[in-house]
């Protein structure tokens, strides 16, 4: 069963934790929500419904999409192969080869800038008829307030990656952002929104993400690390802060965020990155085995084992020139193989220099796409307070540096830097720690860098671009061209 909600000139898919079904369908005038949502029970399956969302493939709600668009695991690759540090080796293999040359991103009839606008808009529709209904649900009021603090938590999110792909970089030097952002949706109307300005939409962020933490404060522990709570909520709200350049707030809200995280051992981060379980992770998907997306799901394309044909054909490798800047000490200097020897490709797959061994299917492996997609860990946390204390010229953020690297590498000398070199020194932690976590992209972007892939293995054949200049036109996607057929209201193009 399924029901499709026609808002934005899209279809939105509403699911349930089931793992096929869905919620009946009706025509969108004769929609009760009252049929759902009579009960706090029933508004926790639709929520469940919003996390399966977040590794569900895509033929499950929009038949047009290809394999490669699996939920936010498989936007966290775009974003990564959009940059400069996850290269491409050859182009055998089609997917995500659009993406990587900047052509899909700037067509606006192409399936990525559909499918990512569709994807976060349909977890704002379904949030919204949650935040909509649960007050009048039967249920006890702490379980409302642990259902609404949530689903506000993904109406912020959602927002907050829209802006980042749809609109020109935030830039506090020129408050308020009056440049084209996306539109708000707070409320499920059946007609067309206009665009809002960049600076409307990180004040209704905001606003989602500060509700959200009110509500979650003092709510009972999460069953599982695929739910918010109210850590991973500030954890939203330290990345938010960190591209709004509120240093204060990045670094007040990552700090909070990590607590009572401990950072992993060297063991656990050779681990293969595939687990929930991970004591430094905060926000990932738990795939349960019946429930794996198989050739759809992130370590069909971003592993080093798994036996998909992406994988064997093309796998994803590190900029060797970043490799070369790992210690040799640093336990991340082993998480990709320069001479590719030693990666456990699949059979008949290529052992690509410089290939992955960060990311890991679960055993058995060559055999497996099981893994869990991470979402959030503290040491992302402890880059981003000590990038923004940095920024406020704290010296603190040495330290904050010092525990996070010194776990990674234990040869590593706490930095004497101050001011921009270290900053600069920060940024170039963030590319080895967060590397393929889906990061690479945004920094680029709210740091007004350009991109640059000239490196010793970029490929020009492959990736057609290999520069970027700060602040042009192609660092926004372009808003689909079924948007503007459907929505008169939506107002002008990127250009």
């Amino acid at each position: 069963m399924k029901r499709l909600y026609y808002i934005l000139g899209l279809f939105i898919v509403f699911t349930t934790s089931c793992k096929k079904e869905y919620l009946e369908t009706k025509p969108t005038d004769q929609y009760s929500d009252v049929t759902v949502f009579t009960s706090t029970t029933n508004a926790y399956s639709a929520l469940n419904g919003i996390h399966r969302m977040m590794y569900e493939q895509s033929g499950n709600y929009y038949s047009a999409y290809g394999q490669d668009k699996c939920g936010q695991q498989s936007i966290n690759i775009v974003a990564d192969v959009l940059g400069d540090d996850v290269l491409l080796p050859n182009s055998t293999n089609s997917y995500y080869r659009g993406i990587y040359q900047w052509l899909d991103s700037r067509n606006e009839t192409a399936a990525w800038p559909r499918y990512v606008y569709t994807y976060y808009y349909m977890i704002i529709v379904n949030a919204n008829m949650i935040l909509k209904n649960i007050d009048a649900a039967t249920g006890t009021d702490a379980d409302k307030k642990l259902i609404k603090g949530q689903a506000l938590a993904y109406r912020g999110w959602a927002h907050s990656m829209l802006v980042q792909f749809y609109a020109k970089r935030y830039d506090a030097a020129t408050k308020p952002n009056s440049q084209l952002g996306v539109p708000i949706m707070i409320d499920n109307v059946t007609v067309g929104l206009k665009r809002s300005t960049v600076e409307e939409v990180y004040t209704q962020i905001n606003k989602d993400l500060d509700e959200s933490i009110v509500n979650l404060t003092g709510a009972v522990a999460r069953s599982s690390k695929s739910h918010f709570d109210v850590g991973v909520v500030k954890g939203i709200k330290a990345r938010v802060a960190l591209t709004m350049q509120d240093w204060a707030n990045a670094a007040k809200y990552a700090s909070e965020a990590r607590t009572g995280y401990s950072l992993m051992t060297n063991a656990e981060y050779l681990a293969g990155f595939n687990a929930t379980t991970n004591r430094e992770w905060m926000w990932g998907s738990k795939v349960q085995d019946d429930q794996t997306n198989y050739f759809y799901g992130f370590f069909a394309f971003m592993s080093a084992n798994a036996p998909s044909t992406n994988i064997k054909q093309t796998p994803k490798v590190i900029n060797a020139d970043l490799y070369n800047l790992i210690s040799a000490t640093d336990v991340r200097k082993k998480c990709w193989d320069p001479t590719g020897v030693n990666v456990p490709a699949p059979s008949g797959g290529l052992k690509a220099k410089y290939g992955i061994l960060k990311f890991l299917t679960t055993t058995p492996l060559t055999t497996s796409f099981m893994g869990d997609p991470v979402y959030m860990r503290a040491g992302e946390m402890y880059l981003i307070e000590a990038e923004a204390k940095a920024r406020l010229n704290d010296v603190t953020a040495q330290d904050i540096l010092f525990t996070l690297v010194n776990n990674r590498n234990p040869s590593y000398v706490k930095s004497t830097s101050t001011g921009q070199a270290l900053v600069d020194e920060i940024i170039l932690q963030r590319r080895m720690e967060l590397w393929g976590e889906g990061f690479r992209f945004f920094d680029l972007k709210r740091l007004n860098q350009s991109l640059n892939r000239a490196c010793a293995n970029y490929a020009s054949s492959v990736g057609l671009i290999a520069t970027v200049a700060a602040g042009d036109n192609a660092w926004q996607w372009m808003i689909p061209k079924d948007e503007f057929n459907a929505n008169p209201n939506i107002g002008t193009q990127n250009p």
